[in-house]
C-alpha cells in the first residue's frame, strides 16, 4: 500500500508539474505582445520575414516590441528606443542589420500621402498611434535616441480607448525637408496598461 501510495503521489506531482509548466509556457508567449508595423516595414518583421537573418529571438514574435509609454518624455531609453529596453530583441537598435550591411528602406517622398499598416496579434484599449521622423543631418552610426528625432510626431490618429482589427490602416503625410536614410519611429500606446509598443522602419528619401 505504502508503495502505490508512493507512486500515485510522484504521478500526481509530475503531472501537476507537467500542467504547471505548460500554463507557464502558454502564459509567457501569450502575454507579452501584439503588435508591429510592415508598411513601411520594420526592423522586427524584416526579420520574421526572413530577409535579415541572425535576429535571435525577434525573428519568432515581432509583435513583443513593448516596453513603457509616454514618449518621448518616458518610454525605452535612448539607445534601446527600437527595442523597447528588450535586450533579447537588441539587433534592432543596431545601426546595421545582425547579418551585416544596412537595414532594408522603402522609398518615400517627402510631402506625399503614405498608408501606414499596422497588424495585431491582439487587441489592446488604444489611446492613439503616433508616427516620429529623424531629422535631416541625424547620425545614422549608432543607436536611435531622442536627440536623432523630431520629438514632435507628424502624424497622430486618437483611437478613444476602441479596439484595433487584426489589420488597421490609416494615412498621413511625409514630412519633407529630408534625404537620405532615415528612421520612422511608430508607437502604439495601450489605454489600459503602462505600456506602448515601438516599430522602427527603415526608410530613403
Amino acid at each position: 500500500m505504502r508503495i502505490r501510495t508512493t507512486k500515485k503521489a510522484k504521478w500526481y506531482a509530475a503531472a501537476l508539474g507537467l500542467t504547471t509548466a505548460g500554463a507557464f509556457v502558454l502564459s509567457a508567449g501569450g502575454a507579452s505582445g501584439h503588435g508591429y508595423t510592415d508598411l513601411p516595414i520594420s526592423r522586427q518583421k524584416l526579420c520574421q520575414n526572413g530577409t535579415v537573418t541572425n535576429c535571435g529571438n525577434i525573428q519568432w514574435e515581432p509583435q513583443s516590441v513593448e516596453g513603457p509609454k509616454g514618449f518621448p518624455g518616458a518610454g525605452p531609453a535612448d539607445g534601446q528606443i527600437c527595442s523597447a529596453n528588450h535586450t533579447e530583441f537588441g539587433q534592432l537598435n543596431s545601426p546595421t542589420k545582425p547579418d551585416g550591411g544596412a537595414w532594408p528602406t522603402t522609398k518615400v517622398t517627402g510631402g506625399q500621402s503614405y498608408t501606414f499598416r499596422w497588424q495585431f496579434t491582439a487587441s489592446h484599449a488604444t489611446t492613439d498611434f503616433k508616427y516620429y521622423l529623424t531629422k535631416q543631418g541625424w547620425n545614422a552610426n549608432h543607436a536611435l535616441t531622442r536627440a536623432d528625432l523630431n520629438t514632435t510626431p507628424f502624424l497622430t490618429v486618437p483611437y478613444n480607448n476602441a479596439r484595433p482589427p487584426s489589420t488597421l490602416s490609416h494615412s498621413g503625410t511625409i514630412p519633407t525637408g529630408r534625404t537620405g536614410h532615415h528612421v520612422i519611429l511608430a508607437v502604439w500606446t495601450i489605454a489600459d496598461t503602462a505600456n506602448a509598443f515601438y516599430s522602427c522602419a527603415d526608410v530613403t528619401f
